[in-house]
Parts: C-alpha cells; structure tokens; sequence
C-alpha cells in the first residue's frame, strides 16, 4: 500500500519550504496569493488531503509531553524517564511514557495512539526496523519530536537527536583498560551493524590501533544472559583476554557473574568496563567501573530543548552530543 502524502512531499513538489506549507494550510495572509496557488495546485496533484480537526487536536496546548521508549525495563532507560519527567513536571507538563519493548510494528501504533490523545510534543528513544513508516507517521502528525540516545536514520534535520558522546566513552573505558596493563582487550555485545554499537565500539578500536592492539569482538544481545555466556566462550576461545570492554552494563553484570562462578577474577586476572553507569554498578562485586552519560543531566538538557522548540519555535540543532565520564570502580583495579 502506498504511503499517504505529507506536507513534506508537498513542499518538495510545489518547491517550496515545509513552513510555507503550513502557512497555507493555516490560511496565512502572510502568503503571496502565487505562492498559495502554487501549493494548492501540488497538493492535489499529489492526492494530499489535509486533516484540520486532527491539526487543530495536536496544535492545542494539552501539556502533555509523550515519551516513546525501546526498552523501559533496562535501568538505564527506566532512570532517564524518571529523570525526564521530574524535569518536565518542574516546567508544569506531564509525561505519558510508553515502552515499545524493541517492537517498531508497537511503536508505530504507540505513536499514533499519543497523536490522537493531544501530546504537544515527542521524545523518542526508537525501536530499530520500519523506519520509514515511523518516520512518516511523525512527519504527518507535524508535531516536534527529539530522538535520543538512538536515531531513525542518519538524516536528523526533521527531528533532532541527542546523545551522549558514544565514541568518547569508549576512548576513555579502552585507555583505562591499557593503563592498567591490559593488552589482550575485547567488545562484548551489542547487535552488529547497529549505529549505537559502532558508536560505542568506535573509540575502542581507533585506541586499539594507535596502540597496534588487535581487536576481539563478540557483538550480541545486550543483556546479562548474553554476558554470561559470552564471557565462558570468550575466555575459553581466548585465554590470553586480560581486558573487556562491554556494549552496556548490563552484559558487564554478566560478565562478572559469569567470572565470579567460573573465572577468571575479576580486577585481578581481568579487568571490566561497562557504558551507562547504571545504579548496579555500584553494588556488584566487585563494584563495576563505567562509562556514565550523566542521565540527569541529559534529561534536563532534553527536556529544555522540547520546551524551546514547543514554547519558543526555537529548533533544536540536528545533533548534539553530551559529555560523558569514566567512573573508576574495582573491576578495573590499578
């Protein structure tokens, strides 16, 4: 079935910008009488049909912020949704929050259903697969939407993404690594081919390569299952390994699991790095150094950008990329 038109391909066709679109549809007398016409013309040419009682739904000011995320019952998304709505909730908005659990057939129906309820904004942490459908049900609905942490495509001029600095994260975890005498130093986890993992895979191997260390990867699942079983394959494959950095802190907890079972020891044979800092991270034994991506603050600067754009007209930047910091712990012992 083909897709139904959009403002955007609108523009595109009457050469025009996506604004000047609205402006007609909104009946504008700040728009030449040519100009409207033209518009008028490639909208139906194109077969576009304009929903005004759906436009004048999303236009009113319900305070409603929703927030779409991937996997809600990993710690580190569930402390950036606590962070996120007490920042929006400061500002007197309230956050409708939905998990997708990495399904984009639920995540195209979420979406819709938080359109038709009014939200005034989207912040979105996507699930992978249907880009194409998620990204045109959002560009239909024409309603400002940040994507964090993770990014429908490479393109973020419509919708905005946030991040941390993935490949810094890794640049410091690999250099804590070589700085305590690890030589032998593999990935654990994350899918292959996945933006978010060449990320974060990224600053491990360009610091591998300045220091003529060859990589060892082993990409997965991110969770403690696949640590735990990643961990025996790789120590048996690879004796030698004295160095592991994870995808997430969820594969490391894993890995220390697995080591405290099985060996080896963690902190003393091996040393292990984790990325996102969760809260476990301190209570694990031995307590697991990682890479934090400072959640409350990137919960304030998300909620500040959605509030700008919606308040404000004022667009967030395409990308924008935060700070992050290593945070020493046992499992990484000088």
């Amino acid at each position: 079935m083909a897709r139904r038109p959009t403002i955007v391909d609108v523009a595109k066709h009457a050469g025009v910008s996506k604004s000047t679109v609205s402006l007609v549809l909104q009946d504008s007398d700040t728009v030449k009488d040519t100009t409207r016409l033209a518009v008028r013309k490639s909208m139906a040419a194109i077969g576009y049909v304009y929903n005004r009682s759906a436009a004048t739904l999303r236009s009113a000011s319900s305070g409603l912020i929703g927030l779409v995320i991937n996997d809600v019952r990993n710690p580190f998304f569930t402390e950036f949704a606590a962070s996120l709505q007490m920042s929006l909730a400061e500002q007197g908005y309230a956050t409708v929050i939905a998990n997708t659990d990495e399904s984009p057939k639920l995540q195209a129906r979420t979406i819709a259903s938080l359109i038709e309820h009014g939200v005034s904004g989207l912040i979105i942490s996507p699930a992978y697969g249907c880009e194409k459908e998620t990204i045109c049900a959002l560009q239909t609905a024409a309603v400002p939407t940040i994507q964090v942490f993770r990014r429908l495509n490479e393109d973020c001029s419509l919708f905005p993404f946030i991040a941390p600095d993935y490949e810094l994260g890794s640049v410091l975890a690999t250099k804590e690594l070589i700085e305590t005498g690890c030589r032998r130093i593999a990935f654990l986890g994350g899918l292959e081919g996945r933006p978010v993992t060449r990320e974060r895979m990224s600053g491990y191997l360009s610091v591998l390569r300045k220091n003529k260390i060859d990589p060892i990867i082993l990409t997965g699942q991110a969770t403690r299952q696949f640590g735990r079983s990643a961990a025996i394959e790789l120590t048996s494959r690879n004796p030698s390994v004295d160095g592991i950095l994870c995808f997430n802190d969820l594969v490391a907890l894993g890995v220390l699991a697995s080591c405290a079972e099985h060996g080896p020891r963690v902190g003393h044979d091996i040393r292990v790095v984790g990325f996102d800092d969760i809260e476990d991270c301190r209570d694990s034994f031995p307590s697991l150094t990682s890479v934090s991506c400072n959640i409350p603050e990137f919960a304030e600067t998300a909620a500040k950008s959605m509030l700008d754009w919606m308040n404000d007209g004022k667009i967030p930047d395409p990308i924008a990329r935060l700070s992050v910091s290593l945070i020493r712990r046992a499992s990484s012992a000088r």
